[in-house]
Formats: structure tokens, sequence, C-alpha cells
């Protein structure tokens, strides 16, 4: 059997699916998108909490990866990282990113695209108290996006991290950044069995939230 076909065999939208009104939906993406994430978290999507984010780097290529919604209030999407790794120089130079929702069980998806801005470093420095000890531990040691020569290095970093962390649980990370994504656009998808996907997009035109209906 050939990949294309082993694909083509895998089941889409097997589960009874929700329905979805556009025309009754608040007047802002923000309140949509934590009424579908209190869905999601009711129906038990594993992880509904986990998205994808996109940048761009120095050259213009696009570059994605998966982490955490830390938070979501009137500035933006919220996720947190090492300023020095690759996505923390990326919206440093370039401040702009977009930011994926997939919550599989419920055949939503949410997309948001804006541009990105570092948070006071009060806001950072609580959001790495809060974290895990194990966390805070990997924070510390990591030189995120660096090769490793050599996992050994790692593992005494980590014993150094401990070791701090250990003496001194406020320990903070400097590196340690919260970032917010202002939306400028913000779209949601309803998966249907027949793909007849409702696709409903918030567009922002100065102050005020336009919203508009997109063919599946």
């Amino acid at each position: 059997m050939s990949v294309r076909d082993l694909l083509r065999g895998l089941p889409v939208f097997a589960q009874p699916l929700q329905s979805f009104a556009p025309d009754d939906t608040p007047a802002t993406p923000d309140e949509l998108f934590l009424s579908w994430l209190a869905e999601a978290i009711d129906a038990e999507v594993v992880e509904p909490h986990v998205m994808t984010l996109s940048t761009v780097d120095a050259d213009g290529m696009p570059d994605s990866r998966v982490l955490l919604l830390k938070d979501v209030d009137p500035r933006g999407w919220h996720f947190a990282t090492n300023a020095g790794s690759a996505k923390g120089r990326q919206v440093t130079d370039r401040r702009v990113a977009a930011l994926s929702f997939y919550w599989r069980e419920v055949a939503r998806q949410v997309r948001v695209r804006g541009t990105v801005a570092a948070l006071e470093p009060e806001t950072s420095a609580a959001d790495f108290r809060a974290r895990p000890v194990a966390s805070r531990v990997s924070s510390l040691a990591s030189r995120q996006s660096e090769v490793l020569a050599d996992p050994a290095d790692l593992e005494r970093a980590l014993a150094r991290a401990e070791a701090a962390v250990a003496a001194d649980p406020d320990t903070p990370s400097p590196d340690h950044t919260v970032y917010a994504v202002t939306p400028t656009a913000v779209e949601f998808w309803q998966g249907d069995a027949q793909r007849r996907h409702v696709r409903l997009r918030y567009r922002r035109v100065a102050d005020t939230w336009h919203k508009e209906l997109l063919w599946p």
C-alpha cells in the first residue's frame, strides 16, 4: 500500500460534531475563543491549551513549534519562552506571529494572526515562579536552540540549576519572557463531515472588529 492510499484510508470526522451558528457570536474574538475553550475542556479535549506558534526568521523563512497558551486578556494571547531562543529572537526582530489551535475531538480550529510584544518584566517573573520546579530547573539550564555537542554538558547544567533552585526557590530567569500576540485577525473553523465547514473571521479595522464568513 502506498503512503497516499494509507493516508486516504484514514477516517476523518468520524465522531458526532457540534454545530456552530456564526450569527449568534459575540462582538470580539477573545470572547468567542474563551467560550470555545470552555467547550473544548468540557468535551475533554486533550491539552486544549496547546497551540502552534509560527514566526518568521531573518531570511523570511517560516518557523513553527508547539507550546502552551498562558493567558488571554486585552493585551492578547500570551506565550512564554526564552528571549534568546530562536522564537524569542524571531518575534523580537519581526514582531509578527501566528497561533493555531486544533481541537480534534470537536473538529474545531482557531487561527490568530497579529503583532507581538514582550510584556513587562514583572509578568515574566511571576510566570516563571509559577512554573513547576522541574520546568524552572530546565529553563535555567537551557541554552535553547544552540547545538548540544555533548549530552554530558546538559546534565552538568541541569545539576547546577537544580542546586540553585534548591538554595533559592525564587531564583529568577532573566531570559524567561512572556509575550502577547495582539490579533489583527482571528478565524474560527468548525469542521463538517460533508465538508461544509463553517469559517468565521474577525478582522480588526482601526479599533473595531468586523465579522465575515469565509468559503469553506
